[in-house]
């Protein structure tokens, strides 16, 4: 597997801090008539988007990944800042009329979050054709369909499945506003299906899927599991579970899936073995986690195969590096 491309949001987040707990605050009695305002004593301003922070990850690792997406005229410091760390945005639209999508964000002290999104440009991606960079002579080997505007999702996903172009169908956030035949329509075909577990209870409940009926519909399921790691099956390989990586200093949680997202699916692009793919996905999570902001961590080689092995042994380290390098 060579080249990557992402299609999904692109936003800026706002990310705030509240230094209490939300718990402490939501009377369970009263959750009808609820109207709080929390007093945050930090706010940071950040680039994102599921597709922007998974481009990074791959860039970071030396990808050059494709980011496919809808943006407003605000985009042009976001474009030069995703460039500079190898990421190809020729294939980015860009509004005239609206702005580009804002995640506002409010993280408490258990790192539980309250949160909105604004799509703005975002509701333009089902205008974006996926057909000229696919006929390329060199078109990507891997499309990752990311949480996006829901018809751009079902578009691109079904121009990959018409041509059979490898894809990734990743529907996080968006699985709230999915209609069950819509969230069947999108995965079906899909090479690799991407979830959080609290993620894979609701796309099962909105499809009527049980887990065996699921995995006919897709060839492989990565489901993360927070603090536990991830669990991985498929049609055709032996189920694989990967516990998070060690010593982590958690800051912030926001865009740590997405970090997972690019470690599990550039290490794929090595040549890996999903095992190893799913811990330098855990091991980038975990950088993404100990930074505030979604594309604020930096990958170190030496340092982040210092940190893998203290994770995962030395054998994995190892192996993670040859084909690294490779």
């Amino acid at each position: 597997m060579g080249r990557i491309a992402v299609t999904g949001s692109i936003a800026t987040d706002h990310l705030m801090r509240f230094p209490g707990s939300f718990s402490e605050q939501l009377l369970p009695d009263q959750l009808h008539t609820v109207s709080l305002s929390f007093l945050v004593d930090a706010l940071d301003v950040r680039y994102g988007g599921v597709a922007g922070n998974i481009a990074y990850g791959l860039g970071r690792l030396g990808l050059s990944p494709f980011l496919i997406g809808a943006v407003g005229t605000d985009f042009a410091a976001y474009r030069t800042w995703l460039e500079s760390h190898g990421v190809d945005c020729e294939f980015v639209r860009v509004s005239e009329t609206a702005q580009t999508s804002r995640f506002t964000c409010t993280t408490d002290t258990s790192m539980c979050q309250i949160a909105s999104f604004y799509p703005g440009a975002m509701a333009e991606a089902a205008q974006i054709d996926l057909a000229p960079l696919l006929a390329r002579s060199n078109p990507p080997d891997l499309v990752i369909v990311a949480a996006d505007d829901p018809a751009a999702m079902v578009r691109h996903a079904d121009q990959c499945r018409r041509i059979g172009q490898p894809f990734v169908a990743d529907p996080s956030q968006q699985l709230a506003t999915m209609p069950g035949e819509v969230v069947t329509a999108f995965i079906t075909g899909a090479d690799y299906l991407v979830t959080n577990e609290y993620e894979e209870h609701l796309l099962l409940a909105k499809s009527g899927f049980t887990p065996r009926e699921l995995l006919d519909r897709v060839a492989v399921q990565v489901t993360t599991l927070g603090e536990r790691g991830v669990r991985i099956t498929g049609r055709d390989i032996e189920p694989v579970c990967v516990p998070a990586a060690g010593g982590v200093r958690p800051v912030d949680p926001t865009g740590a899936g997405d970090a997972f997202r690019a470690g599990f699916f550039g290490g794929l692009g090595w040549g890996l073995s999903p095992r190893r793919a799913a811990e330098v996905g855990c091991q980038l999570g975990a950088l993404a986690l100990e930074s505030v902001g979604t594309q604020e961590y930096t990958v170190d080689p030496a340092g982040f195969g210092e940190r893998l092995a203290a994770s995962y042994g030395d054998e994995a380290a190892a192996d993670v590096w040859s084909h690294w390098t490779a």
